[in-house]
């Protein structure tokens, strides 16, 4: 009997031996993750504009309907975002960008689409203030679409919030 309860404290300590181990690994990814985290989800809003898009479009993944939109470029570390959202805050959508430079300093801001037919596709963002823009990757549908050829780039005009149309 006493082999059978030896047997038995030996197990229960390599038991407990194992759910310490685990334990311990799980803190430390714990620690791990939000040492990482605050340096992730820290982003600068570079900018803000406003603009009324009047058709249907595509930015990113996200199909939106016409009407008035607010934009953030989101700078964080080497990425950066857009977002754009409707004036009443029902409508989102975020997604990478990339710089992008324009050929001469822009004179007014504005973003540029694709078109191809009736579908139109988010593509560059310049603003008057700086050279230097966002450009929004293609997505497989645009990409899917533009096989048929582009007919246009469509320029819509924004604003700066809270500043007038010229």
């Amino acid at each position: 009997m006493t082999k059978f309860s030896e047997a038995i404290n030996k197990a229960h300590a390599s038991h407990n031996g194992t759910r310490g181990h685990q334990l311990l690994s799980l803190f430390i990814a714990l620690v791990f993750a939000l040492t990482i985290y605050p340096s992730r989800a820290h982003a600068q809003i570079i900018d803000t504009l406003e603009v009324n898009i009047p058709f249907q479009f595509h930015a990113g993944n996200t199909r939106l309907p016409a009407g008035n939109y607010s934009i953030h470029t989101l700078e964080n570390s080497d990425l950066m975002f857009m977002e754009i959202t409707s004036a009443d805050g029902s409508i989102s959508a975020l997604f990478e960008v990339r710089q992008t430079d324009a050929s001469s300093t822009p004179v007014k801001s504005e973003l540029i689409f694709n078109k191809y037919g009736n579908r139109y596709f988010l593509a560059k963002l310049f603003d008057e203030v700086n050279p230097s823009g966002s450009e929004v990757a293609e997505s497989a549908y645009e990409k899917k679409v533009s096989q048929a050829g582009a007919e246009a780039q469509i320029h819509v005009p924004t604003h700066h919030r809270g500043h007038q149309k010229s």
